[in-house]
């Protein structure tokens, strides 16, 4: 039997490291298997033709919030042309809710929870015509697997490759389906270690090896024995974790401060500064000691730090939400903002009515409006983020960027007023407009709201951004401002 397993990732860029988990076991219990991974940018037409080439027995979807609506349409027609092929869908985005998709005609089973174990059973009760379940609740592994590496040399060229060396989140957080795991199963140390090295043998493998653990230093003990390791030169690739900046201790510090510039990379979540709102989130930190953390890594400069915002959480207004900002503004190397989604299964998805939340019907069910902010908000932050992305984490204003931070009292405001500029002199969307219309505008709009700005000195610094970032001559608005 003939077992495909297929996801549409976000971009080519990106590998599933789900249908890897899933590859090894199957090939144990006998099975030939097939990986179709594709992107959202890929014609369904031509997705569609290569599912149908695969001639598989089964078709095993990996669904997630963004890809979902796809690979429900891919299934419904997969099922018209391959009417003897049983469908599978798996992954977090069903394993939640699960009534919503297993009474659909073109589906056979949903796998809810881990599918190592449960899709090669699955799969073995098609083979055998024995009865199985249309929805699988998976039982939980209490220990993590030591497979190793799930890469192989024909499919480790992407850029970023991902592993996974824990499984669980020992934090509950009210939004996240992380929160909805029992405790957290770890790799060794020496076998992660083991693993890393093998990312080394693989020829032309990516470079950036993105660990998914949902907290990478939950065992703080373990993390900063993995992190010494890799200051060895031997370990050559980028190293991407998402960390709880409170479980960092001095140890941790004093490694972090020794690696060289660009090896490791940090993601945090701080989501907010409101005390209110990280209760009413389940989040148990203080976030001014978080960004004290973020501030201290990133005032090391050999590191590069991702700090998280989350619009839409509980009891945090428009004006709050700007306070949060600032509160974080500065402390990093970027600070996203990001906005909430009301996942099925978490508890803010129940208290849904309560929060007086509005969101999106379908995938990724993003917040709307709530009882302390309107839809008209939600959409000016929306607005300000679309700004946040073209001029902050792109990286193209970084030096102009620098210069302003002592001059604005408020980030937020100036962001919002920068925002609000684009629209009034330039009806396109920002995504359309040309970079030297934005560094035209940035600088009109920078003279005029901040006065204190060194006129010269600001134009100087977007002249030098623009040569690096653009690789080429600045424009000649900037040229004469500094003839």
């Amino acid at each position: 039997m003939k077992v495909a397993l297929f996801t549409l990732n976000g971009s080519w860029s990106h590998t599933s490291l789900a249908l890897r988990c899933l590859r090894r076991p199957l090939e144990r219990a006998g099975f030939s298997v097939e990986l179709l991974e594709y992107s959202l940018r890929d014609r369904t037409s031509h997705v569609l033709e290569q599912l149908y080439r695969a001639h598989a027995d089964v078709y095993s979807f990996s669904c997630y919030i963004w890809n979902l609506t796809s690979m429900l349409e891919l299934a419904q027609s997969l099922r018209q042309i391959l009417p003897d092929a049983k469908i599978v869908l798996g992954g977090p985005e069903v394993s939640f809710g699960e009534e919503r998709f297993a009474t659909l005609p073109y589906v056979d089973a949903v796998i809810c929870g881990e599918g190592e174990e449960a899709l090669p059973e699955l799969c073995q009760a098609f083979l055998d015509g024995a009865p199985y379940a249309r929805v699988v609740h998976a039982a939980t592994a209490n220990v993590m697997t030591d497979e190793g590496i799930l890469y192989r040399k024909d499919d480790a060229r992407a850029s970023i490759l991902y592993y996974e060396s824990s499984r669980g989140c020992p934090f509950r957080c009210a939004y996240c389906l992380s929160s909805l795991t029992q405790g957290v199963r770890f790799k060794s140390v020496a076998q992660t270690l083991s693993d890393l090295r093998a990312f080394e043998e693989l020829e032309g493998s990516g470079s950036i090896i993105k660990f998914v653990d949902r907290t990478f230093n939950a065992d703080v003990g373990r993390a900063n024995a993995i992190w010494r390791a890799l200051l060895d030169p031997s370990y050559t690739k980028r190293y991407h974790f998402e960390i709880c900046a409170s479980l960092l201790n001095e140890e941790s510090f004093e490694i972090l401060a020794q690696f060289p510039k660009g090896k490791i990379q940090l993601e945090i979540g701080l989501q907010s500064t409101n005390e209110e709102t990280l209760r009413a989130s389940s989040r148990h930190i203080d976030p001014h000691a978080v960004i004290a953390a973020v501030r201290r890594i990133h005032e090391m400069g050999n590191i590069h730090v991702h700090l998280d915002l989350i619009a839409g959480l509980p009891y945090e207004s428009y004006t709050r939400f700007a306070r949060s900002f600032d509160d974080a503004y500065g402390s990093c190397d970027l600070l996203q903002l990001g906005f909430l989604k009301l996942l099925h299964g978490t508890e803010l998805r129940r208290r849904q009515e309560e929060y007086g939340y509005r969101c999106l019907p379908n995938p990724p069910y993003t917040v709307l409006a709530s009882k302390w902010m309107s839809y008209e908000e939600m959409t000016r932050l929306s607005h300000i983020a679309e700004t946040l992305e073209r001029v902050v984490e792109s990286g193209r204003f970084s030096h102009a960027l620098y210069l302003l931070r002592a001059h604005v009292e408020s980030p937020f405001a100036f962001f919002e007023g920068l925002t609000d500029y684009f629209k009034m002199v330039d009806p396109r969307p920002l995504q359309k407009i040309s970079q030297p219309d934005v560094f035209r505008y940035f600088l009109q709009y920078a003279k005029e709201a901040v006065p204190s700005l060194p006129e010269e000195e600001l134009v100087r610094m977007l002249a030098l951004d623009f040569s690096i970032h653009e690789h080429k001559n600045p424009p000649s608005f900037l040229r004469l401002e500094i003839n």
